[in-house]
């Protein structure tokens, strides 16, 4: 267990020893400091209940003649709860703010390495683009791409090229640019003597020293002028230029990489002259070796991309805003490669992928899920109840970094606007992650099983759009299966705009407020959730399903069609019993009968990724999205089958009737099979050989 230090920062938080089990510090970071100096004489790890003066307390731990245990650790209870509406009635919500901290630490996770020189390549207008280059110049190895024609420097102290970007793309340490070459002068070989502009009869040429066509007349005085160095040509065949640098500065209007999320050690501040000093400032500190974790875990082996040469799931790559996974398809099999690189760590693709293939991993649900059921708890004893219909907190999951400056911006207008803003209801319990796209349907079941009432999503504005239509998906679908189990709407979405737009915010919590806490709908869940996506969620989906107010109807309740549950639907008049789909299943949902031609399937296996359905030459099977009952999901459920066909020469079985039948209608009527050729289709395949040489004999 941790020292806790708590204080109420001036008595603005009513806060009870008594209600808190500990004593109440006033100034711990004033006149009562002794306090915390004297803790750090002790064994035990800290805690602070403040953020705000986090560096004078790491000053002062930096100092003292012991070294500390563990690192010191920090938690916001002023923002977070003291400061709101009812913060008189926050002391469980505080009380469990606290417990996490007493968890251990997540495993490490493998680190991505980058390395940069310092190749800096800036691309933009020649105004532009040389300021630049004259100022890092001195710092960096400096490239230049110029995008308009500009009087060129008169040293060469750096490269300078000229034309059209035709593809960027790379990371910090290992950008590849290729570019067309536009003009007939190539800067690069250009001597910069001059000769062709004094020469130009149509003044066609100045010192950007490349030609302006639109008054070019083909005399060619330059070409001959210049003959020696061989810069100007008409008539040049390979225009294409390629480099590979560390870092870009992309000055252009409209930049090259257009996708939301940059990667790193790419800077595109447009034509803002402040913007553009940032970005170079940036610049200058990315020369070295770098690292950052490696976010995800895949797990190929039950991943629902692709088989046989079908596409089936492609939910991740569509998801992904830095384009870092990208689809591979070798010997037929289907799957997905991401570059650790260019993953910048928002987790979408595992909240999307419907198999857990793709698993978020910085930290893991099965830690998060520690967390979680340990807020869960510690509130529920602090309130005294944790039976079904009584109080249940809310869990209010946002971002790490911009959500927690939207709820501090919150917390503080609370305390200065109390007639207009409510702050975080006492039953709101804040938890951040690393990116709110990397949160899904079974952390949030699992919290719910925990003893969480609701889930509410914060989107501080700074995400991809794609991440919101995701997870406006995710709820949708999160609210359909509360609903089909009785327990109504139980997530929510916040669109806020900004990590400013504290009017959002406070128009969800003052309705939370007025509605009150939700009720627990199950007792608290014992189990731990998995590594496993789809393990966790059907521990949950079973727990919940345990304890639901209205029971599921036989046929199950529709899904949402990009649902992970669901069942499929065979036209038995169609299906020859091929068993394409079991080849193509890679979850095994779908299983044949070695002795009799048979179709079964297995609900709980399914993810609905689609690859039966494109893979069935008959096109009977079609999709179904539902939430079935436990005991429905788990059985084994015959979908079709039919008599199997005996070869009319030996008797052996090789086909289903189906099959056969569907054979001699198709093809019985080809002059190939006239007469008595038409058996063998009845044969099996032994037996069709040895009837073909006996009539060639």
């Amino acid at each position: 267990m941790s020292k806790k230090l708590v204080c109420d920062c001036n008595r603005s938080m009513p806060l009870d020893p008594k209600e808190m089990g500990m004593p109440i510090n006033t100034s711990l970071c004033r006149q009562e400091v002794g306090q915390f100096l004297n803790a750090l004489n002790e064994s035990e790890p800290i805690v602070v209940a403040c953020t705000q003066e986090r560096a004078l307390f790491t000053e002062l731990a930096s100092q003292a003649e012991k070294p500390l245990i563990a690192p010191l650790q920090f938690v916001n209870i002023r923002e977070m709860a003291g400061w709101s509406k009812d913060a008189k009635e926050s002391h469980p919500k505080i009380k469990a703010l606290l417990s996490v901290t007493d968890l251990p630490e997540p495993d490490a996770v493998p680190i991505v390495d980058y390395h940069s020189d310092g190749r800096v390549l800036i691309i933009g207008p020649g105004d532009q683009a040389i300021y630049w280059a004259q100022r890092l110049g001195q710092s960096l190895e400096v490239s230049v791409l110029l995008t308009e024609p500009s009087p060129l420097p008169t040293g060469r102290s750096y490269p300078v090229f000229t034309g059209k970007i035709t593809s960027l793309e790379g990371y910090l340490g290992r950008f590849i640019a290729k570019w067309e070459l536009t003009n007939p002068i190539d800067p690069e070989m250009c001597t910069r003597c001059g000769a062709c502009v004094a020469v130009c009869p149509e003044n066609a040429i100045d010192l950007s020293f490349q030609i302006d066509l639109d008054k070019c007349k083909s005399h060619r005085a330059c070409v001959t002028a210049c003959a020696g160095i061989g810069a100007i040509n008409f008539e040049r065949a390979e225009r294409s230029r390629e480099g590979e640098f560390d870092l870009i500065l992309d000055l252009q209007t409209n930049p090259s990489i257009q996708i939301s999320q940059k990667p790193q050690g790419y800077f595109a501040p447009g034509v803002d002259q402040f913007e553009q000093s940032l970005a170079a400032s940036q610049l200058l500190g990315m020369v070295g070796e770098f690292e950052k974790p490696k976010y995800f875990v895949y797990t190929e082996k039950i991943c629902a991309h692709g088989r046989n040469g079908k596409l089936g799931c492609s939910a991740c790559i569509d998801v992904c805003s830095t384009k870092a996974i990208q689809s591979v398809f070798k010997d037929g099999q289907g799957k997905v490669e991401v570059n650790p690189n260019l993953c910048m760590g928002c987790g979408a693709c595992a909240t999307v992928c419907p198999s857990g293939a793709m698993r978020y991993n910085f930290p893991s649900v099965a830690y998060q899920g520690r967390q979680i059921k340990t807020l869960a708890q510690t509130y529920l004893n602090g309130i005294g109840s944790s039976k079904p219909g009584h109080n249940a907190p809310s869990l209010l999951i946002h971002s790490q970094q911009a959500g927690t400056t939207l709820l501090e911006n919150l917390g503080r207008a609370a305390r200065t606007k109390p007639k207009e803003i409510v702050g975080l209801p006492a039953f709101v319990i804040p938890f951040a992650v690393e990116h709110i796209a990397s949160t899904g349907i079974d952390l949030w079941f699992g919290a719910m099983s925990y003893g969480f009432g609701e889930v509410v999503l914060l989107l501080s504005g700074d995400e991809d759009p794609g991440y919101r239509s995701a997870l406006t998906e995710q709820a949708d679908l999160a609210n359909s299966i509360s609903q089909a189990l009785g327990y109504g709407q139980r997530v929510r979405c916040i669109m806020a705009s900004s990590s400013s737009d504290i009017n959002a915010v406070n128009q969800v919590m003052a309705e939370l407020l007025n509605r009150k806490a939700q009720k627990l709908m199950a007792p608290p869940a014992s189990f731990a959730l998995a590594m496993q996506k789809r393990e966790t969620l059907e521990m949950s989906l079973e727990h919940l399903l345990e304890f639901a107010p209205q029971a599921l109807p036989a046929e199950g309740v529709p899904l949402p069609a990009h649902s992970p549950l669901g069942a499929i639907a065979v036209n038995k008049e169609a299906c020859t019993l091929c068993m394409s789909c079991v080849g193509a299943c890679p979850e095994g949902a779908l299983l044949d009968n070695p002795d009799e031609p048979q179709l079964s399937f297995i609900e709980k296996q399914c993810v609905q990724c689609g690859l039966c359905e494109q893979t069935c030459p008959e096109n009977a099977i079609t999709l179904s999205p539902r939430l079935s009952s436990i005991e429905q999901r788990k059985q084994k459920v015959l979908l079709n089958k039919t008599e199997p066909f005996h070869c009319i020469s030996c008797g052996k079985a090789f086909g289903t009737l189906k099959m056969v039948e569907l054979m001699l209608g198709r093809i019985g009527t080809h002059h190939a099979f006239s007469g008595e050729a038409l058996n063998r289709l009845k044969m099996c395949s032994d037996c069709r050989v040895v009837d073909m040489m006996k009539k060639e004999l």
